[in-house]
């Protein structure tokens, strides 16, 4: 059995893969200072709350931070007596390698994201994933990640405006009832669910324009759900996509080692 990890800058999410279904996704805040043995204790509580009892063969980690790949890694070989695969590591590529400027490093999430999308939809698209920041990521008709772009996320953009003006509270990202706000919290969360309407809308477009042939996009990342309701921005939304996309990385390994 496969356990996918992806660690993101907020939450890190295991996730157990049987060969044809996800049998649980386990989610807890990302810490750099969680050792293995925290890992570990946190991670079985959970399987036993949910009477699951995998025999785990294989790991993969995708981590945006890499000061928490260390403990993951001892983690793995530890529990599970296996070295796991590392997204964006030399001896873990790509299905496709990236078409990037030289010396560029890119961002394991893209990877995995470029991956999984590829898989189930084919090539010529955009992958919208609303996490920590709001990335656009461009994968061809081979499934090469091609480039993007990066916009600050939804609840970054929350937080600095809270910070930045001390008159102005913590709001929850909700679609409001009307573009008009008549309170200081209305008007925050028009702007920033109208705003963010706009700037997928917007970049999608450029990116399409750039392109220059039809582009399917796709959503992903906690809040994909909440702004599809504002606008036909996707084509379709995908919860699981980043842990789909790890099961095909995993996948490609296995088949060319």
């Amino acid at each position: 059995m496969l356990l996918c990890i992806d660690c993101g800058n907020t939450n890190t999410v295991f996730a157990l893969w049987d060969g044809q279904k996800f049998l649980c996704t386990l989610r807890t805040s990302t810490h750099h200072a969680r050792t293995a043995d925290a890992y570990f204790t946190w991670f079985s509580t959970l399987l036993d709350h949910y009477r699951i009892e995998p025999e785990i063969t294989d790991v993969i980690i995708s981590s945006t931070v890499p000061r928490v790949v260390f403990n993951l890694r001892v983690f793995a070989d530890r529990f599970f007596g296996c070295r796991p695969l590392v997204v964006g590591k030399p001896d873990c590529p790509a299905p496709i390698p990236p078409r990037v400027d030289a010396g560029t490093s890119v961002g394991p999430d893209r990877l995995v994201n470029a991956a999984g999308a590829h898989d189930r939809h084919g090539g010529d698209l955009i992958v919208v994933d609303f996490g920590t920041a709001t990335t656009f990521d461009v994968v061809a008709q081979d499934g090469a990640y091609v480039g993007g772009v990066i916009a600050p996320g939804v609840n970054l953009s929350l937080e600095a405006l809270h910070s930045a003006a001390a008159a102005l509270p913590h709001v929850d990202v909700t679609k409001p009832d009307r573009v008009i706000g008549t309170n200081t919290v209305d008007c925050m969360q028009s702007g920033v669910f109208w705003g963010y309407i706009g700037l997928v809308s917007g970049i999608c477009d450029r990116i399409k324009g750039a392109y220059d042939r039809p582009m399917k996009v796709i959503g992903t990342g906690g809040l994909a759900p909440l702004f599809s309701t504002g606008e036909a921005l996707f084509d379709t939304v995908e919860g699981d996509l980043t842990m789909h996309g790890l099961t095909v990385i995993h996948r490609h390994n296995k088949e060319h080692t």
